[in-house]
């Protein structure tokens, strides 16, 4: 498998964001269900902690990949809803960093939102893998 970053301007360098990614050769997709900071039991974590609950959030998307047999450099893309932008993008490195320190960074979208499954939750993260 192949990726390619399609990237007509470099804005988005500082939030180490693509705004594409070609994926070729792929054998194998893994759509990732929004993830959250819970526990294994589903229990929402970190009340009003936006930091734990975005590193929490990216460890269950870590698991899921690694269920599946994938990893994080195969993600092409993500979606990141949040009830609150400012307090995501001032911890922003919790989302991408990881994807960063591969040399790797997926096309991702953030939206605000209302109000997530849980009024306890501030962040939900869907993903997209290809292999």
């Amino acid at each position: 498998m192949e990726t390619r970053s399609i990237n007509p301007w470099n804005w988005q360098d500082g939030f180490g964001f693509s705004h594409a990614v070609e994926v070729a050769g792929a054998k194998r997709v893994l759509t990732i269900s929004g993830q959250c900071a819970t526990s294994a039991e589903g229990a929402p974590q970190h009340p009003g902690d936006m930091r734990a609950q975005l590193e929490l959030t990216m460890d269950n998307i870590q698991k899921v990949l690694e269920d599946g047999g994938f990893k994080l450099s195969d993600v092409a893309g993500i979606r990141v809803y949040t009830t609150d932008i400012d307090a995501t993008l001032a911890n922003w490195n919790e989302v991408v960093g990881r994807f960063n320190a591969l040399g790797h960074r997926p096309a991702s979208t953030l939206v605000g939102v209302t109000r997530l499954f849980s009024p306890d939750l501030l962040v939900e993260i869907e993903a997209t893998a290809y292999a």
